[in-house]
């Protein structure tokens, strides 16, 4: 391997670059890895990074003249060992009475934020069961500290990563379901906020190239990516996690009361309530995160749009409802 410093402004799409390897010293999945989307760039911009080093050797696609097939193919998985994937933090600041509301706050999202990622790097049985384990814990202190809650809610990142945005879609889903059915013993919140948190999980069988393309999806890529919902689901029940009702959820949360949502076009009752919660929360996030080809909207401007233009999608009640999570 040829190594040769550059300036992160000099990075073009399919270089290999190489950073520190400490998973602490920077925000990715991996320490090496290809350029496959501009946020990439913007991202190590935005984490201080004024030159990296790139793998000089493997020249970029411009220069081939075509897309490298690297950058359209899955990664190999990282084996993550039981003991690393779900970080310290999160079950010390869970249990410490110590803490502020925005510290806990603070300490939980961050941490969830790396579960999440390091689980959907390696979605295996063995992970999921630990993850929602530990999501259980995340759900008791959203259920019984409204401050800390309240803190979660404000705080929430506007990346469009697909475990920000798990993470986001779990905090509010798990706050309406907490305002819907309260401590109702028909409803298991422990296995709803693991439904809630892994919605997103069958994303891990989509191209990366379709999930981080820096523009807006063909109908062909959109075709594909319109499968993650059942590729969850199958993802859930292949590893024999959750119950049937909680797969629903991540079967679900792209239908929409009109009818106009996939992957089974469902109206109305037809759809589960639990994955009419998560369409909710996953609309709203998706508005409210930054695109490298739109900017993210504020939460009123988000609510708004939701009420006006988009009010055929959900149940009215369940939204109302939403609403008031930011009054």
């Amino acid at each position: 391997m040829k190594r040769k410093t550059i300036r992160v402004s000099e990075l073009k799409m399919g270089m290999r670059i190489i950073l520190p390897s400490s998973w602490v010293d920077h925000p990715f999945l991996k320490s090496t890895f290809v350029i496959s989307s501009q946020d990439q760039i913007q991202k190590l911009v935005e984490h201080g990074f004024e030159k990296v080093i790139i793998d000089a050797s493997t020249a970029p696609p411009e220069e081939k003249g075509a897309i490298a097939a690297e950058v359209l193919k899955p990664s190999p998985p990282h084996e993550w060992e039981p003991d690393k994937l779900v970080p310290a933090d999160l079950k010390e600041a869970i249990r410490d009475k110590n803490l502020s509301s925005d510290e806990k706050a603070a300490i939980v999202y961050k941490s969830s934020i790396t579960m999440m990622e390091r689980l959907l790097e390696d979605p295996k049985a063995e992970n999921i069961r630990q993850v929602k384990r530990e999501i259980s814990g995340i759900v008791d202190l959203i259920v019984s500290d409204a401050a800390t809650a309240r803190s979660l809610l404000a705080i929430t990142a506007y990346d469009f990563y697909t475990y920000t945005h798990s993470v986001n879609v779990g905090v509010l889903s798990i706050m309406l379901s907490k305002e819907l059915i309260g401590g109702s013993y028909a409803h298991d919140l422990h296995e709803l906020g693991a439904g809630f948190f892994l919605h997103d999980i069958g994303k891990v069988r989509i191209d990366p190239a379709i999930l981080n393309k820096p523009s807006r999806l063909t109908d062909e890529e959109m075709k594909i990516m319109k499968a993650h919902p059942f590729q969850g689901y199958k993802i859930l029940r292949e590893a024999n996690q959750l119950t049937e009702e909680c797969r629903i959820i991540v079967m679900q949360h792209h239908e929409r009361s009109d009818g106009g949502g996939y992957p089974n076009r469902l109206k109305g009752s037809e759809i589960h309530l639990y994955g009419r919660i998560c369409c909710i929360a996953d609309v709203y996030d998706a508005l409210t995160a930054d695109r490298p080809y739109k900017k993210r909207l504020n939460p009123f401007e988000a609510l708004k749009i939701m009420k006006e233009d988009m009010l055929t999608h959900f149940h009215r009640e369940l939204f109302d409802k939403f609403v008031l999570l930011f009054a």
